[in-house]
């Protein structure tokens, strides 16, 4: 929405899920990039610099929104540094034990693995279910959020929010609603990477203004399209793709992801839907699956590449 502030709180965060509001009305391309761990981070870094060594610059995009991991890659995305920190992974995948170090999935105490089994075990998006999570992930003793932040800040290597197309979504612990962080709202890139990245229980919730966040795909998505509604185009990039989802989990419905697709194009939206071709949940946070994520994102952008510059160039 251009020149347009859609926030409905004081702070500008709050901005209610609503595909009717288009919030991208007036753009020609919308990027949403979803999240799913360092394996999704890793095939998002090679898929997309695929694209980009075939001609296919995502980063021309006017509205961009990212959760969770891929709050990371569209900050990336959108200060146009993908080129270097794909480097920077292929470099750190043959070192899993630095990997590791970002992804702690093991020894979590008990009140880490209540806080994370809230949110895995979630079978609804109501704002009671958010807030219990939220509770749950305030009273996990997991590690203090500044070495969250700092991580995210070295894979981000800047403190400025990189361009005004930049969303980052998240979720108020407290009051379960779903948030939007944007360049207005003065709020530094990484604290709102590591804020949307702040899986429940694994991660404490990230200080972001006056409130404390956790992970944007608490909300009920994961990948918040309607942050891009009303954009003439839109590439969404997802677990989702080719992963079924029999039954709710973590909040997300079955049949969400198609339930946005539709509603994009309701409101004139074109989509385009890519994800990887095989996804095992069970590594979503292992370091060992990167090389693997790495490999099929490059080979899977070598074959969508033609598809997708006749979508996003013409």
């Amino acid at each position: 929405m251009a020149n347009k502030k859609p926030g409905t709180s004081e702070d500008g965060l709050v901005w209610p899920r609503s595909f009717e509001a288009r919030y991208g009305e007036g753009k020609d391309r919308g990027l949403v990039l979803g999240g799913g761990g360092i394996f999704f981070v890793a095939w998002q870094v090679a898929y997309l610099q695929g694209l980009t060594k075939r001609g296919v610059d995502v980063a021309d995009a006017d509205s961009v929104v990212g959760t969770s991991a891929g709050s990371v890659l569209a900050s990336i995305v959108t200060a146009r540094s993908l080129k270097a920190f794909s480097r920077k992974v292929n470099m750190l995948s043959k070192m899993p034990a630095v990997m590791g170090m970002m992804a702690p999935t093991g020894d979590l105490g008990p009140s880490q693995q209540r806080a994370l089994s809230a949110f895995t075990a979630a079978q609804d998006s109501n704002i009671e279910t958010i807030r219990d999570i939220g509770f749950a992930a305030l009273a996990a003793r997991a590690a203090p959020p500044g070495g969250m932040r700092r991580n995210v800040g070295v894979m981000l290597a800047s403190r400025k929010w990189p361009a005004e197309s930049l969303h980052i979504s998240a979720a108020d612990t407290y009051t379960g609603e779903r948030l939007i962080i944007s360049a207005h709202t003065g709020v530094a890139a990484a604290r709102a990477a590591a804020a949307s990245s702040s899986v429940p229980g694994l991660f404490s919730p990230q200080p972001v203004l006056d409130r404390k966040c956790m992970d944007g795909g608490v909300s009920g998505s994961g990948t918040h399209c309607d942050v891009v509604a009303g954009a003439k185009r839109v590439l969404i990039i997802s677990l989702g793709a080719s992963m079924p989802m029999p039954q709710a989990t973590m909040t997300i419905q079955p049949g969400n992801l198609d339930y946005e697709i539709e509603a994009l194009a309701a409101q004139g939206s074109e989509s385009l839907l890519r994800g990887p071709r095989k996804v095992d949940m069970t590594e979503l946070m292992s370091p060992a699956s990167v090389p693997r994520a790495l490999a099929m994102g490059d080979e899977q952008a070598e074959e969508d590449a033609k598809t997708l510059a006749s979508f996003w160039k013409r």
